[in-house]
């Protein structure tokens, strides 16, 4: 691990809406976060984790009911890729972590509806979360299409930073691996940058890609094309995220699809 890491958790990736839950979501929570929300917050309503909680495999097992692998998603917004691998692979527990109400509910409305028995969510802030994680908790951690935060003065709120990177390769067992994407190229290029020249992680991606080595912002994006370009190492599209709405947007609006996978060594 590098020691040089800044453990800075003040600095959030998420800004905290208080949208009010339409009728259908609140009786979703009210019937199924028993059976499907962990209860490790500090308080109620509060995305802080409980003092002195540890995130361990006696906590999977507890929690799950077997000793299966357990697949971590960071920011799963409405669910649809984790509900799709959990129905796809009861042999395996997911977790799902996410902030946002909306998400949370209707993630707990597919999953009750489905009988998800190995599917929980967590709403936590991740750092807080992977900063309790035991060494190979995790069998997986998954990050697809986090908030890109366009604007340059708020590129230091990106989820993927040093520290989360080291606290996720702690929770990932030895030769696991963290897979992430993004439709965003200032993103991709944010990404290498933080995880490239890691010791702990190495980039087992085949695809070689062409990026700017200067970072863009909102505003500034299309400066990026006259930019100095250099070659990177990306991966194939990762068969187990189900095609969302979401990247079908970004397809649709001309964006491409960067996929990374960094092994824990």
């Amino acid at each position: 691990m590098q020691e040089n890491d800044k453990r800075i958790h003040h600095v959030l990736s998420y800004v905290r809406r208080k949208g009010r839950l339409d009728d259908r979501y609140k009786r979703a929570w009210q019937r199924y976060s028993p059976d499907f929300l962990l209860d490790v917050n500090a308080g109620e309503g509060s995305l802080d984790l409980r003092q002195g909680f540890v995130f361990d495999r006696d906590f999977v097992r507890k929690t799950w009911g077997n000793d299966h692998p357990l697949v971590m998603e960071i920011g799963t917004g409405q669910g649809e890729n984790i509900i799709a691998a959990a129905g796809e692979h009861p042999e395996v527990n997911f977790l799902a972590v996410e902030v946002y109400d909306p998400g949370v509910a209707h993630t707990m409305l597919r999953a009750g509806k489905l009988n998800l028995a190995n599917l929980r969510v967590a709403q936590i802030n991740a750092p807080e979360l992977f900063g309790a994680c035991e060494p190979g908790v995790a069998a997986e951690v998954w990050t697809f299409f986090p908030d890109p935060w366009p604007k340059m003065r708020h590129h230091k709120r990106r989820i993927v930073q040093p520290a989360l990177a080291s606290d996720i390769r702690k929770a990932l067992g030895e030769g696991k691996v963290w897979r992430l994407a993004t439709d965003i190229e200032d993103y991709a290029l944010h990404v290498h940058e933080v995880m490239d020249s890691r010791a702990d992680f190495a980039n087992i991606g085949t695809l070689t890609v062409s990026l700017p080595t200067e970072h863009v912002g909102k505003g500034t994006a299309d400066e990026a094309e006259s930019l100095p370009h250099a070659d990177f190492r990306e991966s194939e599209r990762f068969e187990g995220r189900v095609l969302t709405n979401f990247e079908k947007k970004g397809l649709a609006a001309g964006r491409v699809i960067h996929d990374f996978t960094y092994q824990a060594v």
